[in-house]
């Protein structure tokens, strides 16, 4: 069997983009290097969802990071689950945390991590981290290590 037989949207020739929000678009594919800890980073700078209380749109840039341990997400797939959030009403850090958990159980990662860079609305920006790392193994230091040092030295921002 082809490793892409189970991947019915990475080159299908047509796209359906959901509605709302829907995790059953997300794919899996075989990590071919599961004796390798190695960062996976995906960029989002376009992600859009609604607030849940006024409707008005939330953009933001999101930052997927994750050691993947057999599965790994495919990135397709992915584009449509975050593409799922535009009319979908969630507040910033529920969306972080929602993205993450999605993905923890569809894959089962050694290690992942979720920050949105969310752009101000009435002059407040928020950026949600959420992370987690396999309990009971190096990953779960790891995970509490980088959240309890998270943002200690936090960026220049002057682009919002």
């Amino acid at each position: 069997m082809r490793e892409d037989e189970n991947l019915t949207k990475l080159g299908s020739g047509h796209t359906e983009y959901p509605t709302d929000y829907d995790p059953s678009v997300l794919e899996t594919f075989e990590n071919k290097h599961q004796e390798n800890d190695y960062f996976v980073k995906f960029n989002c700078p376009e992600f859009t969802a609604l607030c849940p209380i006024t409707a008005q749109p939330d953009f933001a840039t999101l930052y997927i990071s994750y050691v993947p341990d057999e599965r790994m997400v495919e990135s397709k797939s992915l584009k449509l689950y975050l593409f799922s959030f535009r009319n979908h009403g969630c507040f910033h850090e529920d969306t972080c945390n929602i993205i993450m958990k999605d993905l923890i159980k569809l894959m089962n990662p050694k290690y992942i991590e979720v920050t949105g860079k969310f752009l101000p609305r009435g002059g407040l920006s928020i950026d949600p981290y959420c992370n987690y790392g396999r309990p009971d193994t190096k990953w779960e230091k790891m995970a509490w290590d980088r959240l309890s040092n998270h943002d200690m030295n936090p960026e220049m921002v002057n682009n919002r």
